[in-house]
């Protein structure tokens, strides 16, 4: 992945609380370096269970946390009433983020919780969690999973809220990111759905200039983002995309003053400085 991609990953996750890619932030307590293992083997498999992903987050803990995750889990098990599952499914949650800091195991609890409470608003949360953190990520097998994760908790927000647009587009946007269909069309005609209806809508013309970023149609990817950014000028996400964009293009000029265009914008320190790198990178190699 080139160098500019990364600093985008980084925004998404910024949006979220979730800055698992350059360091912490005000939300979950992810460690940088706290991420799940490879996959075993020298070829990354299709699938893998969600067993799977949480017997690889255990194999960091300490004897005595193993313990406390084993006393939890079978406390669901055992539970009937439905605010005790809700209870444990948060205390998951509250240890995977705040003792071990890993990020899969913390989203899992999170998200059975939402399915527990399907709650339009809890379940978008936790399928956001799992869509921004799966751009950033790097083995195919988890991208799927996690992929797999918010297309699901996304399609129950949509029973309970047909009309919710943002649920619509996150799931174009699992097809489109997430390797979980053989055609990229998939995710960009779920994303249309919601354009033909609302041309306006920034989520999804954000989205569809990404799947054109992502497939190397970079003159289609600038035309949407001049658009939007004419519209609706001082988007973060919408200015760094046009700085990738030009770069990409090899239009460097044009890349640093999008660049520059966003530092004022940037609210992360971190972030802040991996923009200004590139700034300097960009001026010193022309």
């Amino acid at each position: 992945m080139k160098k500019p991609q990364w600093i985008i990953i980084g925004l998404a996750i910024v949006a979220t609380g979730l800055l698992y890619k350059f360091g912490s932030t005000k939300g979950p307590k992810v460690k940088k370096e706290a991420v799940m293992p490879p996959m075993a083997g020298k070829t990354q498999p299709q699938e893998i269970t969600t067993d799977t992903v949480l017997a690889l987050a255990k194999k960091g803990l300490t004897a005595e946390q193993v313990i406390r995750i084993n006393t939890l889990e079978n406390t669901i098990s055992r539970g009937d009433v439905k605010n005790q599952q809700l209870s444990v499914y948060h205390q998951l949650a509250h240890f995977w983020n705040d003792s071990a800091r890993l990020f899969e195991p913390y989203a899992w609890y999170e998200a059975e919780a939402a399915r527990l409470e399907n709650s339009e608003k809890n379940l978008t949360f936790a399928a956001r969690l799992f869509l921004d953190n799966m751009q950033a990520e790097r083995d195919p097998a988890l991208r799927r999973w996690k992929a797999l994760q918010a297309k699901d908790l996304f399609e129950r927000s949509l029973i309970i809220n047909p009309a919710n647009d943002s649920a619509r587009i996150g799931i174009g946007a699992c097809f489109l990111f997430g390797e979980i269909s053989a055609s990229p069309m998939e995710g960009i005609q779920k994303v249309m759905e919601v354009v033909k209806r609302d041309s306006n809508n920034v989520y999804a013309q954000v989205t569809l200039a990404r799947g054109a970023v992502l497939s190397g149609q970079y003159d289609k990817a600038l035309a949407r983002l001049e658009s939007i950014n004419s519209r609706r000028p001082g988007d973060v996400e919408v200015v760094l995309l046009l700085a990738e964009v030009n770069e990409r293009m090899g239009q460097n000029e044009k890349a640093i003053e999008w660049y520059k265009t966003s530092l004022p914008l940037l609210k992360n320190e971190v972030l802040t400085k991996e923009v200004e790198k590139r700034i300097k990178e960009l001026t010193t190699n022309g």
